[in-house]
């Protein structure tokens, strides 16, 4: 009785590890089919992580991404008291901004400003290096972010999509 109850056990182990060694095979033989991954990039060059994503390099996806929640947060504080901050430190566990990230302006490669004024503030994302792929970035209480590779972004600059 032993004995059978192990053969059939082994059985089970060896169909289930053929039918897994069975569909791997027809995947990787499947003529015709082609892969649901893009094809990998050249080398350097910047893959957009969202349909529309106006970034042209890693490093101003990230300083954008910053900038949607600095905005975003603001937008969530100003709602809840009727002002806009004076830091961004101030800002911290509004949102999904977090101590952490008021902690530095030193974004990677770029450098964060805040600044209030009488009724609202400016925000700038300024790169260490200026060129086609470290644009500067600029935006006030309107939440639209501008952005330049020529000079240092301002209200005047292109809208960002």
């Amino acid at each position: 009785m032993k004995r059978r109850r192990v053969e059939r056990c082994l059985a089970g182990i060896l169909a289930f590890a053929a039918l897994g060694a069975g569909l791997g095979r027809a995947q990787a033989q499947a003529p015709g089919q082609t892969s649901a991954q893009s094809p990998t990039p050249a080398s350097g060059e910047y893959q957009p992580k969202f349909k529309g994503d106006p970034a042209r390099s890693e490093s101003e996806a990230q300083a954008l991404g910053y900038m949607r929640v600095v905005l975003r947060a603001e937008r969530e504080y100003n709602k809840r008291h009727n002002k806009f901050t004076d830091t961004l430190e101030d800002l911290a566990g509004t949102g999904s901004f977090t101590k952490r990230m008021a902690h530095s302006t030193d974004r990677g490669d770029y450098t964060a400003s805040y600044r209030t004024h009488k009724d609202g503030f400016v925000f700038t994302m300024t790169p260490k290096q200026l060129d086609s792929n470290h644009r500067s970035f600029y935006a006030e209480d309107d939440a639209v972010i501008h952005g330049d590779d020529q000079k240092a972004a301002d209200s005047d600059s292109p809208k960002v999509k």
